[in-house]
């Protein structure tokens, strides 16, 4: 969707949704990965899968939440905006992460996820206490996390994350 995009990542509760909104509010182009892209389905295939068996297990829902490759293309080679911010988490990024022109990781301490993920609605991912775990436990050992990222301090108010983000594409365009 745009001449330049980028894409914004980081564990549940760094505030992907947040600076997202935020950028709209701003008048910028946002995909809402987790919204408008996510599915369960198998990273290296692509192919959905049926998930009703795995339903209590959150590690499983965690590993196979992935985005449509195809789609991400296509919007991506959608040329008719300036810019466009991709915000979400995806366990196939690596079939993808080369359209980007940068990759930013939202980044918060480890009691500032708790704080956050103890405040989240029920009906978010990171409410249950299992979901929390696997959230720390992510944010601790990093595994899930695009090399080459560039790192944001997301425990700043958000207009100040949202302008770390803006100076950072204007230095990369």
């Amino acid at each position: 969707m745009g001449i330049k995009n980028y894409l914004i990542e980081g564990v549940s509760g760094t505030g992907k949704t947040s600076v997202a909104s935020g950028l709209q509010s701003r008048g910028y182009h946002v995909v809402h990965g987790d919204r408008e892209l996510a599915y369960q389905g198998d990273p290296r295939t692509g192919k959905p899968l049926d998930v009703a068996d795995h339903a209590r297990d959150i590690a499983f829902g965690h590993r196979h939440h992935i985005w449509d490759v195809d789609r991400v293309r296509a919007l991506v080679a959608d040329h008719s905006r300036p810019i466009t911010f991709f915000c979400g988490g995806s366990r196939n990024f690596d079939r993808f992460i080369d359209l980007f022109d940068a990759v930013f990781v939202l980044d918060v301490d480890a009691e500032t996820l708790r704080e956050r993920l103890a405040n989240r609605p029920d009906d978010e991912f990171g409410a249950s206490q299992a979901e929390r775990d696997l959230v720390l436990h992510l944010h601790a050992t990093r595994v899930d996390i695009p090399k080459d990222a560039t790192f944001i301090d997301a425990t700043a108010p958000l207009d100040v994350v949202i302008n770390d983000i803006l100076s950072r594409c204007a230095t990369s365009a």
